[in-house]
């Protein structure tokens, strides 16, 4: 055993240093005729163990992200002879690879219509191809589900390579796609319509193709019944592309109940505070003690919940502890973010920022941080408050959001009971 794991220690070294290679100016080919025959031989899980390791190391993810595919293009003739995994209908990776034969399809459909010899001067062609378009934007569910759920649990195992570099690559299709949108809206030029289609249906293909050579493979290694059974339980609430998942699958244990956010970020106290009052000790009729009164547990819950804002909460060691589950939200917030690093639930191209504002918090030269942007129809106001104590101790961040669109249109006055 030992000596398997000294090769495979050995065999992840050489081609750790093979991608170093591709990063310093290297083809593929010339790396091939030297390690070809190693590489042929890596498996799935030591592929996403060697990029995490070259952004362990100090490779920017950014980097690892532009030459994900040079990486592939490395491994994939021994990636080639791997069958995708095989799942049971209903089991969250059967779900995402029944999808990705349905997006192969609808690209298939497209690249026939756009690349018909009359599609330029075909209005009913160029109509049927603006559908199947808005058809195409729904994958950005698949990619959701990965970043919100899959991802999560990843994390949990120390595997974090996929969160950081796969989801940037989600970012670019996505911009992609935009401007696809942005030019059959416009009734763009036809050679650059087909320029930004033939680059986007590229990059979906290679997303998917590492998904089901690379991804779900390692992650059906790592994550037990139970969070599989989790991911199950939550995937709903993002949708699916254009399937129905199955039902076959049905998990024999009970997936692990979530942490309690309000026990994990508390100090010992005021935990001790908490105890108290929800035993009756503290204000009776099992009351939380507050600074200003008392609430039962479900009414903080509802009090949360109807507020007019969404609210998450970030513990002092950057731990997501909670996040109000309001009617309408308008980020994707799901269990699987609680005890989350709240810098692996932010877009590679927007982690530095996020970083600079916990670091301003927790050095005490920043007390808050604002900014506001449009996004789905809504004009979104986002601000971030550090949480501090009676001794100033840095205790954590707050994130308020919310839609101030409604607000900016009022005008005049308007008394109480007008209406």
């Amino acid at each position: 055993m030992s000596e398997l794991i000294n090769n495979s220690i050995k065999r992840k070294a050489i081609l750790k240093n093979v991608l170093r290679q591709l990063h310093e100016g290297k083809t593929v080919k010339e790396v091939q005729q030297e390690f070809g025959e190693l590489a042929r031989e890596a498996t799935h899980s030591e592929i996403a163990e060697i990029e995490q390791m070259l952004i362990a190391e100090g490779v920017p993810v950014s980097e690892v992200q532009r030459l994900c595919d040079v990486h592939v293009a490395l491994f994939r003739e021994g990636l080639d002879a791997q069958h995708p995994p095989e799942t049971i209908p209903g089991h969250p990776v059967h779900t995402f690879i029944q999808e990705n034969e349905a997006i192969l399809s609808l690209l298939d459909q497209m690249q026939n219509n756009l690349l018909a010899s009359d599609m330029g001067r075909n209005l009913v062609r160029i109509e049927a191809f603006r559908f199947l378009a808005d058809k195409l934007a729904l994958v950005d569910c698949h990619y959701r589900r990965k970043e919100y759920l899959l991802f999560p649990f990843l994390e949990k195992h120390g595997f974090m390579g996929p969160s950081q570099v796969m989801w940037g690559i989600h970012d670019q299709i996505r911009a992609q796609l935009k401007k696809l949108k942005e030019l059959l809206a416009q009734n763009g030029e036809y050679s650059i319509l087909e320029s930004v289609f033939l680059n986007a249906a590229h990059s979906i293909r290679e997303m998917m193709y590492k998904e089901e050579k690379i991804l779900f493979p390692a992650s059906l290694e790592r994550l037990t019944e139970a969070e599989w059974a989790e991911i199950l339980r939550q995937e709903h609430e993002f949708g699916y592309f254009l399937i129905k998942p199955g039902d076959e699958w049905q998990p024999s244990r009970v997936a692990a109940p979530q942490p309690d956010p309000r026990q994990a970020s508390l100090p010992q106290d005021q935990e001790n505070a908490v105890h108290l009052a929800d035993s009756g000790q503290a204000g009776g009729n099992g009351c939380t003690l507050l600074n200003t009164g008392l609430l039962t547990s479900k009414q903080i819950d509802l009090l949360l919940r109807h507020l007019p804002i969404d609210i998450t909460f970030v513990d002092e060691n950057d731990l997501v502890q909670f996040y109000s589950q309001t009617r309408e939200r308008i980020f994707d917030r799901n269990p699987a973010i609680i005890g989350r690093k709240v810098q692996n639930c932010h877009p590679p191209h927007s982690l530095d920022r996020v970083q600079r504002i916990l670091d301003d918090f927790r050095a005490g030269t920043r007390d808050e941080a604002s900014f506001w942007i449009h996004f789905a129809g809504k004009y979104v106001h986002i601000r971030y408050f550090a949480v501090r104590d009676e001794n100033n101790r840095y205790c954590g961040t707050i994130e308020i959001t919310q839609d101030i669109a409604p607000i900016q249109a009022i005008q005049g006055e308007k008394r109480l009971l007008d209406d």
